[in-house]
């Protein structure tokens, strides 16, 4: 049995796969994924069960990081993997945090339910944000893209967010590569955002999850912290460094701390 679509959704929207983007919706505690999303999630959960503390653990992270960013003079992001909005978006952070029409916010996906609903939240309410259907394996599709060209000025400094979306590209498509691209596109002052998936603390729950995940439209790749490490050529590390999601930059003490599932995803933040 399948969902039927929205009158908003895409009518060529394949639902014979899962998409990690919509599961991630579904963790979050959204509504906009179809039973064959909820389905996978549901057998990913039996594996790891406190597994939506690690998604809103990221989305934490993620907020902070964007706080940071805000208070070093950036105004400027480019959202890769920006998936589903559930709640939270970046650009309700950046919008509460600087004067109108400062911040510009550019949402990257290849998901078509996430460019949809992204889409239709958006509407023409919010001319500084915008919306791309394109794939991070295809850089030059973003950074030549009209909205970017439109939106975003690469003669000053940038922030390009890849949030939980690095471990779906394989070795084999070069992430280095990936994000040298940007790298080099981007202005001395630009950083970059990372969360990544390892394997560590947990290899074989991860192992058995990663098995789960081979029927999606995007497999996990986990890289270890000293890996993730290596991803950040040619950028500085802010302080602390690759790290835990919920022990970078806490707001309080005690939020540094978290269970197995959450201590195995790194979060960093780079400047070029």
């Amino acid at each position: 049995m399948t969902d039927p679509l929205p009158d908003w959704a895409p009518r060529d929207i394949d639902l014979s796969k899962p998409s990690p983007a919509r599961m991630y919706d579904y963790y979050l505690g959204g509504a906009h994924n179809f039973a064959v999303d909820r389905e996978l999630a549901a057998k990913a959960l039996e594996l790891v069960p406190d597994g939506p503390l690690l998604m809103q653990a990221n989305r934490a992270f993620l907020h902070r990081a964007v706080r940071y960013l805000i208070d070093q003079g950036i105004r400027q992001f480019i959202d890769i993997g920006s998936g589903i909005p559930t709640k939270g978006n970046v650009h309700e952070t950046v919008q509460a945090a600087v004067p109108s029409g400062e911040g510009r916010v550019l949402y990257v996906d290849h998901d078509p339910v996430a460019v949809a609903h992204s889409d239709l939240i958006l509407g023409d309410d919010h001319p500084n944000v915008k919306v791309l259907q394109a794939d991070l394996r295809r850089p030059h599709d973003i950074l030549n893209s009209a909205q970017r060209r439109e939106l975003i000025d690469l003669d000053q400094p940038v922030a390009v967010l890849m949030v939980a979306v690095l471990h779906f590209i394989p070795e084999s498509d070069r992430p280095e590569e990936l994000i040298a691209h940007f790298r080099d596109a981007v202005v001395p002052g630009s950083y970059l955002v990372v969360s990544h998936g390892t394997a560590e603390n947990q290899p074989a729950t991860a192992a058995r999850l990663a098995q789960v995940y081979q029927s999606a439209t995007d497999q996990p790749t986990y890289r270890s912290r000293s890996r993730v490490r290596e991803l950040f050529e040619g950028w500085e590390l802010v302080d602390p460094g690759v790290v835990w999601v919920p022990q970078w930059r806490p707001d309080w003490p005690d939020d540094a701390e978290g269970g197995p599932t959450v201590m195995r995803w790194a979060a960093a933040v780079g400047r070029r």
